[in-house]
């Protein structure tokens, strides 16, 4: 079992992942995000690097702080999202309405 960690990086502008999100995880990591979108403006990126898996719950976890941020004038994007998340987004379509971006050292 991957517990999930959410590790705040930078308050209310950068955000790590790492474990599963899941429905064991999506009420903690709704509440989280939805604090760091209003804690701040601009982009809140979310790294995904050493997330290892999502489930349908985690996926509208990060729809539902999608929609938040767009309504606070924000931009939530997904930074380094691993193969097998991406493809989920693919295959729900996701991936043309969440912000997806890779750095160059996940390359």
């Amino acid at each position: 079992m991957h517990v999930l960690e959410l590790d705040v990086v930078v308050p209310g502008r950068l955000l790590a992942l790492s474990g599963r999100l899941d429905v064991v995880a999506a009420a903690d990591v709704r509440l989280a995000l939805a604090g760091q979108v209003d804690a701040a403006a601009g982009e809140l990126v979310l790294d995904l690097t050493r997330l290892a898996a999502v489930d349908a719950t985690g996926l509208g976890v990060l729809v539902g702080a999608h929609r938040r941020a767009g309504r606070a004038g924000r931009v939530l994007v997904l930074q380094d999202v691993p193969a097998a998340v991406g493809r989920l987004l693919l295959v729900t379509r996701l991936d043309r309405v969440l912000h997806q971006r890779r750095t160059s050292r996940a390359a």
